[in-house]
């Protein structure tokens, strides 16, 4: 009994690990880094609990943060408030949790990398 409470407590531990490395897409980097980016037309696509990949029209910019953000890959969305009209690695971006509008974790980012994504082998 006790060696099943043992392994319930490991997997309990390594869930949240696997739902966050679920798999984020390769991308080869393609030029310096940016400290900010445009928001206008700018979408995001969460990829784990530290990496989210922004893209500006044509061009993909991936962000590793500094540090996992909790439940971010999880939860798939997060806000930001902004000075400016650009996004900049200096922000901070918020987990919303639930399914209304909860805030969670508050997280830095990291410079924006310009990436050409991985084609998915056919």
């Amino acid at each position: 009994m006790a060696r099943f409470a043992l392994a319930l407590a490991l997997l309990a531990v390594a869930a949240p690990a696997l739902a966050r490395d679920r798999g984020v897409p390769t991308a080869t980097p393609v030029g310096k880094p940016l400290d900010c980016l445009s928001t206008v037309g700018l979408r995001s696509h969460v990829r784990s609990d530290q990496v989210i990949d922004f893209v500006a029209g044509r061009k993909v910019y991936r962000n590793t943060l500094p540090y996992s953000c909790p439940s971010l890959g999880f939860e798939e969305r997060f806000a930001y408030t902004l000075t400016s009209s650009r996004l900049c690695s200096s922000d901070l971006i918020t987990v919303l949790q639930g399914p209304g509008i909860g805030a969670g974790a508050r997280c830095g980012l990291g410079k924006f990398q310009p990436v050409d994504p991985a084609k998915p082998a056919r």
